[in-house]
């Protein structure tokens, strides 16, 4: 990265250090890890910690909400499941003559 103009070079050349490796790994230095996937249990913390919150009459619909959507993942993982495990389906091919 330039550092008088915050980009980054756009010539392929090497990075700031002015070596770059034969597998360009002075490329992959300069753009950092692979994006991590997103961790569900921060979700669940968070919701957890926002039923925790919540006035005495509300947490249990917000107990019923939580559970319902957490139905609705599982049923949706159930059927995305089921899809892999099925044989590929016969595609219905018409030819159409052009004239």
């Amino acid at each position: 990265m330039d550092q008088s103009r915050g980009t980054q070079p756009t010539d392929g050349g090497p990075g700031r250090d002015g070596a770059a490796g034969a597998d360009g790994s002075a490329r992959q230095a300069a753009t950092g890890p692979p994006p991590r996937e997103p961790d569900p249990a921060a979700l669940f913390i968070l919701l957890d910690a926002l039923r925790l919150a919540a006035p005495a009459d509300l947490q249990d619909r917000l107990t019923a909400l939580i559970r319902e959507a957490l139905l609705t993942l599982r049923a949706l993982i159930d059927h995305y499941l089921e899809r892999l495990d099925a044989p590929p389906r016969e595609r219905n091919v018409e030819d159409i003559p052009i004239e």
